[in-house]
């Protein structure tokens, strides 16, 4: 009982389970399709929110090329569990099954590192599919597309509400020996606290404050990450990006305020002391800038 009480503050025990659902006001879960070969992109979203008046549920689902974008707030949209995911909206369905190649490893911390045990961050975040092969197919706009042999990544986040302003990044194909980047990071508390992961052939490397110093610097259509020898580089047309509902989980209803770019350039360097360990871009990087409504 006292876990579940210090759980629903959204805070996590070393070796705990942070993907698992919190009761906190919303629980967020989020799954990222990349086909490389078409280039492709088709992403999901799923918010379980607690307001004044009962649950709630909103599920997104948005897709490059086309710019496609469905939302809506009800029940039965969406079904989730291991390896599998079902989405029904007006104009698109999905139907999904996938195997774990990278989860994330079994570790005292997930990506917030020892920031997850703190209460009351307002916002935690942890990537828990760095990179799964997926089946299945979606039917979008009339338009069925094979989802075959795409690559997957799934993050939760959770918390009290949205920051104001936050920054998001995602990528898969950045070359041989890298599995997966992603990085988030928002306001809180008078200060711009960002988590990078990387996960390369031979090791997962988590950065993150206290235990790693980050700078970051974002601007419409620009991400510049640095953290210990992880240099981030980022950029997408301002114009391009879908708009996105946000969650407001009090009140039962959304702030179309998330500026999400379904493929975007990333470039990622990793150095280990003064040797270049990893190099590697793509041009269909996840890149999101959150401001206030």
């Amino acid at each position: 009982m006292l876990l579940e009480a210090y759980r629903r503050t959204g805070a996590d025990l070393p070796f705990g389970d942070p993907a698992r659902p919190h009761g906190v006001a919303m629980e967020g879960s989020f799954w990222r399709f990349t086909d490389a070969v078409r280039g492709r992109v088709v992403i999901v979203l799923h918010a379980a929110c607690r307001g004044a008046a009962g649950p709630w549920s909103l599920v997104a689902l948005a897709t490059h090329p086309g710019g496609l974008v469905r939302w809506a707030i009800g029940d039965s949209l969406l079904d989730a569990g291991p390896g599998r995911l079902r989405v029904r909206l007006d104009g698109a369905a999905l139907d999904a099954a996938w195997t774990g190649d990278v989860p994330w490893p079994r570790r005292a911390f997930g990506a917030l590192g020892p920031a997850q045990t703190l209460p009351f961050l307002g916002q935690y975040w942890h990537p828990h599919l760095l990179l799964g092969t997926a089946t299945g197919g979606a039917t979008l706009d009339g338009e069925a597309v094979s989802l075959d042999g795409c690559t997957l990544y799934a993050e939760k986040n959770w918390g009290s509400a949205f920051a104001g302003h936050w920054w998001w990044g995602q990528a898969h194909g950045l070359g041989d020996g890298a599995a997966c980047v992603a990085f988030a990071g928002g306001r809180l508390l008078g200060r711009a606290p960002t988590a990078i992961v990387v996960a390369l052939e031979d090791t997962l490397l988590r950065l993150s404050p206290p235990l790693s110093a980050v700078t970051t610097s974002t601007a419409p259509g620009r991400w510049r990450i640095r953290a210990g020898g992880v240099e981030l580089e980022a950029e997408a047309d301002p114009a391009a990006a879908h708009v996105l509902p946000v969650p407001v989980a009090a009140e039962r209803r959304v702030e179309m305020r998330s500026s999400q770019h379904l493929t975007g350039r990333l470039a990622v360097t990793v150095r280990r002391g003064r040797r270049i360990a990893f190099r590697g871009e793509t041009e269909l990087a996840g890149l999101e800038r959150g401001v206030p409504g």
